[in-house]
C-alpha cells in the first residue's frame, strides 16, 4: 500500500469515528456537549461516517497500480 493510500484509510477511519461520535451526541447518547440532542448532528453524523467508509473502502481496495 502506497503512502497516499495509507492517509486515505487514516482519514476514512477518523471521519467514521468523528462521524459515530456525532451521531450518538446528536440522539444524546453522549452529552457534555452543544451537539448534545441535536437532530442536525443525528443526520448529519451517519453522512460524515459514510464518506469514512467509502474512503476506507477506495484506500484499501485502491483504484490503480502502486
Amino acid at each position: 500500500m502506497n503512502a497516499g493510500r495509507s492517509i486515505a484509510v487514516v482519514v476514512g477511519l477518523v471521519l467514521v469515528l468523528a462521524g459515530g461520535l456525532f451521531t450518538l451526541q446528536g440522539l444524546g447518547y453522549v452529552g457534555g456537549s452543544v451537539m448534545t440532542d441535536e437532530t442536525f448532528w443525528a443526520i448529519v453524523g451517519p453522512i460524515i461516517a459514510g464518506f469514512g467508509v467509502a474512503l476506507v473502502f477506495v484506500g484499501v481496495r485502491g483504484g490503480g497500480p502502486d
